[in-house]
């Protein structure tokens, strides 16, 4: 628990940062065996890319850094539940566990909306351990929306 709080005070600080930056506030750590081997935050709006969710940046950088698509031994840390889309890249790089602060009821892809994380078709399982600093998270998000209105 103290690794998961360390590690997730990082992805806050890069939520905090792409929000800053004008994008949704939304940040990612990727853990290899202790090490980070990526951080990001939301890039969407500054690459012009829809697929640029934090979770997508780093395990693009940690798949590069390990030289193989599947990452095992890896603890992905994001801020917000991550989407279909997330979801489907931690399965396809085989991330074990998952580590996230705040629901996404529109669109979360582990219990909100979808429950593709845990569904029995697929042949991966991902340990998740959802509501870790969910009060900090959830704040930066709705501070970012509500300045918006």
């Amino acid at each position: 628990m103290p690794d998961d709080l360390h590690f997730m005070r990082l992805a806050l600080a890069e939520a905090q940062a792409s929000g800053q930056a004008g994008e949704v506030p939304i940040g990612a750590v990727l853990i290899h065996n202790g090490t980070v081997l990526g951080r990001a935050g939301n890039r969407t709006i500054r690459d012009n890319d829809p697929t640029a969710h934090a979770e997508i940046v780093v395990i693009r950088e940690g798949a590069r850094l390990l030289g193989n698509y599947r990452l095992a031994d890896t603890i992905l840390y994001v801020t917000l539940e991550p989407c279909a889309m997330c979801a489907g890249a931690i399965i396809q790089a085989r991330i074990p566990r998952l580590v996230y602060a705040t629901d996404d009821p529109k669109g979360g892809a582990f219990r909100s909306s979808f429950e593709i994380l845990t569904s029995a078709k697929l042949n991966h399982r991902v340990e998740v351990v959802p509501g870790l600093l969910a009060q900090d998270a959830a704040f930066l998000l709705q501070s970012f929306f509500s300045a918006r209105r």
